[in-house]
């Protein structure tokens, strides 16, 4: 099994930009694709983002195609999110997902506990 943490979260304005990490600890975070997800106020949760387990495939969801930027770093076990032109729609819980399963219709079977992404106008 492997342990989660998002941390980058943070406030900034319209325009701006953040860069989130999910830290690993745990054995082998090569052996892991990892997705991140987001909950906006009030709503459920959506997915936003995929990356493999060598960083080979990556997918996005389309709200954010063009702005958003996944990446990994297996030696810091580390996945990062890049975020851009951020907008007040993108507020919300961020959080990472793992799991050992190359089929993303498998779903992940771990989580972190989320940080928060606030953009204002």
């Amino acid at each position: 099994q492997v342990q989660l943490e998002e941390s980058g979260g943070g406030k900034v304005q319209a325009g701006g930009s953040l860069t989130l990490s999910c830290t690993a600890s745990g054995r082998a975070f090569s052996n892991y694709a990892v997705g991140w997800f987001r909950q906006p106020p009030g709503k459920e949760r959506e997915f936003v983002s995929r990356i493999s387990r060598t960083g080979n495939i990556k997918r996005y969801v389309d709200s954010v195609k063009g702005r958003f930027t996944i990446s990994r770093d297996n030696a810091k076990s580390t996945v990062y999110l890049q975020m851009n032109s951020l907008q007040p729609g993108d507020t919300a819980v961020y959080s990472c997902a793992a799991t050992l399963s190359s089929q993303e219709s498998r779903g992940y079977e771990y989580w972190g506990q989320g940080t928060q992404v606030t953009v204002s106008s």
